[in-house]
């Protein structure tokens, strides 16, 4: 049996073959990326960006799922998520966020914290899902570049102190 890896070890050890990976590696992915701590990569969605304030919290490691949370993943979980969530929230002004990890396109585990604002139906619950394909086909207007770079500043100040 291998020795099992430490999570410092696996951390640099990219999955190749997994966009999530090459995603974390990339610098142009710098411009979007607001807090490496311990197991965790907080990120706003790649431009375009279907809402501002879309955010995604990643393991650093390559994991398919919460299913193969290690013990450090498992034991910061609960607290990365409320403050990120919280985060969202105080950035976009919405009235909730909406916590959702699927893994079909990156089988690499990132939870999506979509903002909700009640006045816009267009990110209400399953239309969320719309809203994402309109953008992608060009039909809907995405966030507005500058307003996510700006967002973005702000939230690595927010996260100075985690």
């Amino acid at each position: 049996m291998a020795p099992r890896r430490s999570l410092a070890q696996a951390c640099c050890m990219p999955d190749p073959s997994c966009g999530v990976c090459r995603l974390h590696q990339s610098p142009e992915a710098g411009a979007l990326e607001i807090l490496r701590s311990g197991p965790w990569l907080l990120r706003h969605h790649p431009l375009p960006s279907p809402l501002a304030g879309w955010l995604l919290l990643d393991t650093r490691r390559h994991l398919g799922g919460a299913a193969e949370f290690g013990a450090e993943e498992m034991e910061g979980f609960g607290a990365m998520l409320q403050r990120c969530s919280a985060l969202v929230r105080e950035l976009s002004g919405c009235d909730r966020v909406y916590a959702i990890s699927f893994g079909e396109g990156a089988r690499h585990f990132h939870l999506h914290l979509i903002p909700r604002h009640g006045q816009d139906p267009a990110s209400e619950s399953w239309r969320v899902a719309d809203l994402y394909r309109a953008v992608a086909a060009g039909e809907r207007p995405a966030a507005d570049p500058e307003q996510v770079a700006a967002l973005v500043e702000r939230a690595r100040q927010l996260t100075g102190g985690w």
